[in-house]
C-alpha cells in the first residue's frame, strides 16, 4: 500500500526545513505525495513544486493551514489544492500576515519591557520571508536559555492566558473556508480533537461549518490512536465529509514527529487522496 501526508510545514512558516528539504524527506520516507500546508502562507509552494519536478517520484499538493476563531477557541482549516497564484487569495493572506506582524511586534515589546531581549530578526532566524508563530518565540527562549524546552516556553510564557500571549488576528471559520474555496481549494478541518472538544462538540462544529463549505476532516493525525481515528472516520462518513490526515510535521520544532509516520504509527493511505481528487473532479475543480 502507498502512503501520503496531507499536513506538513516548512521554513516558509514555522518548520525547520526548507520546502526543498521537506520534499526530499517525503520522498526518502517512501511517500507518494504530500501537501505543504504552511501556516497562513503559500510562499514555499513554488520551491517545493520545482524541486519535486527535478527529483521526480514525489507529488506535491499546494496547500496552507489557516487560523481562525470559533468564538474564543482557535481552530485551523487546511486548504488542499489551493491556487497559490490566485491574486485575491494572495491579497487576503497578505492582509492576514500584516495583522500577524503587528501582533508579533507587540509580543516582542512585551518581552523587551520585561527585560527579555527578543528581536524580529532573531525570530526569523535567517528566513526573512517566514511567517512568525509562537513556535519561533519558543525557539528563541530556548536558545537564550530562558526555557529548557519548547513545552516550558508555552507553559510559562506563550500559552493562552500566559503573560506574553496575544491572540492572532481573529477571522471566522466561515471566512477562512470561503477564502480556500474561492481559490479553488478543498477545505479540511484540521486535527479536530486538538481543540479540547468532545465528540458531540466536534459534531456541532461540523454542522456549523459544512453549510459554509467545509469539505473534509483530518481523521488521521500524529497524536490520534486507532480508536480516535475510527471515531472520526465514522463521523466523517455520517456527515458525508472527505477523510484526510497528516503528521503536522515541523522538523526540529516538533522533533518527535516524523513526516509520514508522526510518532511512528501514523499511516495515511493514498486512497484518501484519490477520494479527494475524485470529489474535486465531481465539483469541476
Amino acid at each position: 500500500m502507498n502512503y501520503i501526508d496531507l499536513h506538513t510545514h516548512s521554513s516558509a512558516s514555522d518548520g525547520s526545513f526548507t520546502p526543498s528539504e521537506v520534499v526530499d524527506l517525503a520522498k526518502s520516507a517512501g511517500l507518494t505525495a504530500f501537501a505543504l500546508t504552511d501556516h497562513d502562507t503559500v510562499k514555499g509552494i513554488d520551491e517545493a513544486l520545482i524541486h519535486a519536478k527535478e527529483i521526480g517520484g514525489i507529488n506535491v499538493i499546494p496547500g496552507t493551514e489557516l487560523s481562525c476563531y470559533e468564538g474564543e477557541r482557535e481552530i485551523h482549516i487546511v486548504g488542499l489544492f489551493v491556487n497559490h497564484k490566485d491574486k485575491d487569495f494572495l491579497d487576503a493572506l497578505d492582509s492576514l500576515e500584516k495583522a500577524r506582524e503587528l501582533r508579533n511586534e507587540q509580543m516582542v515589546k512585551k518581552f523587551v519591557d520585561a527585560g527579555i531581549p527578543v528581536t524580529i530578526e532573531e525570530l526569523k532566524h535567517g528566513n526573512p520571508g517566514s511567517v512568525i508563530t509562537r513556535a519561533h518565540f519558543a525557539r528563541v527562549l530556548v536558545d537564550k536559555g530562558i526555557c529548557k524546552d519548547k513545552a516550558e516556553a508555552f507553559d510559562k510564557y506563550l500559552g493562552i492566558d500566559c503573560p506574553f500571549y496575544l491572540p492572532k488576528p481573529k477571522v471566522t471559520p466561515e471566512y477562512t473556508i470561503g477564502l480556500i474555496n474561492a481559490a479553488g481549494g478543498t477545505a479540511i478541518l484540521a486535527h479536530p480533537y486538538s481543540y479540547k472538544l468532545s465528540k458531540s462538540q466536534v459534531e456541532t462544529l461540523l454542522d456549523k461549518l459544512i453549510p459554509a463549505g467545509l469539505s473534509g476532516m483530518e481523521c488521521y493525525y500524529s497524536t490520534y490512536d486507532d480508536g480516535q481515528t475510527s471515531e472520526l472516520r465514522s463521523m466523517a462518513f455520517k456527515k458525508n465529509l472527505l477523510v484526510s490526515g497528516g503528521s503536522d510535521f515541523h522538523g526540529a520544532i516538533k522533533p518527535d514527529i516524523s513526516i509520514g509516520t508522526g510518532w511512528g504509527n501514523l499511516r495515511v493511505p493514498e486512497k484518501l487522496l484519490d477520494n479527494i481528487i475524485t470529489y474535486r473532479k465531481s465539483q469541476n475543480l
